[in-house]
């Protein structure tokens, strides 16, 4: 017997378990659910200029979905989903809403952009600013400001008239004011200067800002669908529970038709949902059913590999070759089969991805990654392991690898 590749088998065994057990509960943990296992909200809008506003844009879109974001920041909500969808369509995606009345009146909620006098008295809106024309610029010692550029320089130079020597105070949303620059001089050509002892992402934001303001974006729910807290935990153990059924009823399955390589096969797929569930984390992944069920589908397919590799090793064995070689010439020879399936199935995922939104696209990433994560596990590492049994000569005899004495031919 050789020890020592049996004692490299045991060490590789009894470390990842280690580390299994020992940052499970942190993955587990900390891992973002989705609304439809933690509950919450979601709403499809449908974006349009308001009355004078100048029309959608992929940029405008964009800045709209990111003011959105900003607005369920305040509101306390970890987390949000906001995504543009096509030409004019925002989703929003708000787990954990309690208050789901409350929030939509205020996350739909027109950007309010104003600029008034020392009294609060409206000077400006949005309306008055061309669309996505302030910018970031620099002084001739590298200080930014920023430029704004409005549609009528006559009411811009009326304005500044009236407030020569006073604020003129910069409002979103009726808060405190974000910027209050003084009116230095009487401004007739439509374009000013907002200048300060501002940092670049202090100039980057009230840019972004005023351009925001600008858009005059009005949001029309087309779909919406509520999911409560109770439901979605729910929802959440039935799910996970016939996970885990499904998963040992594969496990016993395999060990019952391979023996020892049923064994190995066991032991990488555990490695394999824990290796998928780190790389979730890491990724910042949100959880959904149909996430789950493509976690589910991979665990599958990850144990499809093994069987195509097993079954294979099976068969040179009954040809009458040593364990060892019946390992490499198996292993050679489903490497390419299984590698073809896995390559088909990325593709589809990746159109999948890009021709889909929503859950479709979170179906398709997951995919993508058990994949990616099972050929690291149940082929390479899968192969590695029943390597350093056979080359301890613990296990010798056929039986062990699920075939019968009498189904080995002569060479």
């Amino acid at each position: 017997m050789n020890w020592k590749r049996l004692a490299a088998f045991l060490g590789i065994i009894v470390i990842m378990f280690g580390v299994i057990a020992w940052s499970s509960p942190a993955l587990v943990k900390d891992i973002r659910l989705g609304l439809d296992l933690k509950g919450g909200f979601e709403v499809l809008y449908e974006a349009s200029p308001l009355e004078g506003g100048e029309k959608v844009t992929p940029e405008s879109l964009r800045k709209t979905a990111r003011s959105l974001e900003a607005r369920a920041d305040k509101l306390g909500i970890s987390e949000p989903e906001i995504t543009t969808e096509g030409t004019n369509r925002i989703r929003v995606r708000l787990a954990g809403v309690t208050n789901e009345e409350e929030v939509r009146k205020v996350i739909n909620k027109p950007v309010n952009l104003t600029f008034r006098d020392p009294d609060g008295n409206i000077m400006l809106n949005g309306n008055d600013f061309v669309q996505n024309a302030a910018n970031v610029e620099y002084d001739s010692i590298g200080n930014p400001y920023v430029t704004i550029k409005l549609k009528n320089a006559k009411k811009f130079e009326d304005v500044t008239t009236k407030l020569l020597g006073k604020p003129l105070s910069i409002y979103l949303d009726e808060k405190d004011p974000i910027s209050s620059p003084m009116v230095n001089q009487v401004i007739s050509g439509g374009t000013a200067q907002i200048t300060g002892d501002f940092t670049l992402d202090e100039a980057n934001d009230l840019r972004d800002t005023i351009n925001l303001g600008a858009l005059s974006l009005k949001l029309t729910e087309k779909y919406t669908q509520s999911v409560g807290a109770k439901l979605g935990q729910e929802s959440l153990n039935e799910t996970v529970t016939a996970g885990l059924i499904g998963t040992a009823i594969i496990l016993v399955f395999l060990i019952a038709l391979f023996r020892v390589p049923g064994v190995v096969a066991g032991i990488t797929v555990i490695i394999y949902t824990w290796l998928l569930v780190a790389v979730f984390e890491l990724m910042n992944f949100t959880l959904t059913l149909p996430g789950i069920a493509a976690f589910v589908l991979g665990i599958g397919m990850a144990v499809d590999a093994n069987i195509i590799m097993y079954e294979r090793i099976k068969e040179e064995i009954r040809s009458g070759k040593s364990l060892l070689s019946s390992l490499k010439a198996g292993s050679k020879n489903s490497f390419r089969t299984i590698m073809d399936a896995n390559i088909t199935n990325i593709i589809s995922c990746a159109v999948l991805y890009f021709i889909g939104n929503g859950a479709v696209r979170g179906f398709a990433v997951t995919m993508i990654c058990s994949i990616l994560v099972s050929i690291v596990t149940n082929i390479f590492l899968a192969r590695l392991l029943i390597q350093l049994l056979i080359r301890s000569n613990l296990f010798k005899k056929p039986g062990y690898y699920g075939v019968k004495e009498a189904e080995i031919r002569e060479l």
